[in-house]
């Protein structure tokens, strides 16, 4: 039995390998340049960048009301 389950989980670790061997990636430096560029691209839009007007901002401290 043992031997049996080897072989199957060795096919499995086999499976996941070529799986692992066909995804396409990416070199580190075309996807820095690439996050560098939307990022340049969507500074405009960024609120933490830009600030956002007291009007809009759901962040800002709840007036109190009160009566005398």
């Amino acid at each position: 039995m043992s031997g049996s389950s080897n072989i199957m989980a060795m096919k499995k670790v086999v499976q996941q390998l070529r799986f692992e061997a066909s995804i396409n990636r990416v070199k580190v430096s075309q996807a820095a340049a690439d996050l560098q560029q939307f990022c340049l691209q969507n500074a405009q839009q960024d609120p933490l960048l830009t600030g956002m007007s007291s009007s809009t901002n759901p962040f800002r401290p709840q007036k109190v009301c009160s009566f005398l």
